[in-house]
C-alpha cells in the first residue's frame, strides 16, 4: 500500500483513498501455480464491495491477477484498472524497446500477454525483454529494503539496449532511485501512471 499512496499523495493528494487489503491472494497464487476459478471470484468479490462502498474507481494493485481483474471490469460502469495498463500505455507511447524487471515469478506470463495485446490494441510494434530479480521479493519481505533496490537494479543492468524499463509490481517502484542510477534507459513504474491514468478519466 506505501508505493500507491505515495503516488498518490504526490500526484493525486485531493483524492479520497480507502485499501482493500486480502493478503493471502498472492501466497495462494504463488502456491497454485495457475489462476484459478476460486481466486478470480476472491478478485471479482473486491470490485464488488469496492464499488459498494461507493467508490469511483477501483485500482488493483497484484499484477498476477489480470484476467481476473479483467472480469471484475466488466461487471462496473466506474473505471476499474489493472495494476500495469496504463504504465504500458505510458511505455508504448514513449516507444523504442521494452524491458521489465519484474520479482514474483508468477506475474510474469500474463504480464507479458497484457503487454502485447496492449501493444496490439495500440497498433504498434513492440518488443519487450523481462528478467526477474531473484530474492527481491524475499528481501523485501524480510524487511530489507535496501536490497530489494540493489536487486532491482542490478536486475535492470541486465536489459542493455533497452529505451524504456518497467519496474513490474507495485513493490518495486520504491526500487526507482536506485535503478535510475544503474541504468540510462527512461524507468516507469505502475503507481505513478496509474495514478495519472485515473486522474484523468475521473476528472473529466
Amino acid at each position: 500500500m506505501p508505493p500507491i499512496a505515495e503516488a498518490f499523495a504526490e500526484l493525486w493528494p485531493e483524492a479520497s483513498l480507502v485499501n482493500i487489503l486480502e493478503d493471502s491472494l498472492s501466497p495462494d497464487r504463488a502456491r497454485e501455480g495457475d489462476l484459478t476459478s476460486g481466486m478470480t471470484a476472491r478478485i471479482r468479490a473486491l470490485g464488488n464491495y469496492a464499488v459498494q462502498a461507493g467508490a469511483d474507481g477501483v485500482l488493483y494493485t497484484c499484477s498476477a491477477f489480470g484476467p481476473a481483474i479483467e472480469a471484475a471490469a466488466r461487471e462496473h460502469a466506474v473505471p476499474v484498472l489493472k495494476p500495469n495498463e496504463a504504465m504500458f500505455d505510458e511505455v508504448l507511447a514513449i516507444g523504442g524497446r521494452a524491458g521489465m524487471v519484474a520479482t514474483f515469478a508468477p506475474s510474469i506470463a500474463s504480464m507479458e500477454a497484457e503487454f502485447r495485446d496492449a501493444a496490439a490494441k495500440a497498433g504498434k510494434a513492440a518488443s519487450l525483454r523481462t528478467v526477474l530479480a531473484e530474492g527481491a521479493m524475499a528481501a523485501l519481505q524480510g524487511g530489507d529494503g535496501a536490497e530489494h533496490d540493489r536487486r532491482v537494479a542490478e536486475a535492470a543492468t541486465t536489459l542493455a539496449g533497452c529505451d524504456v524499463i518497467m519496474l513490474a509490481h507495485f513493490s518495486t517502484a520504491r526500487a526507482l532511485a536506485a535503478t535510475e542510477k544503474r541504468t540510462k534507459a527512461h524507468v516507469s513504474t505502475a503507481p505513478h501512471a496509474a495514478v495519472k491514468l485515473l486522474k484523468r478519466q475521473l476528472s473529466t
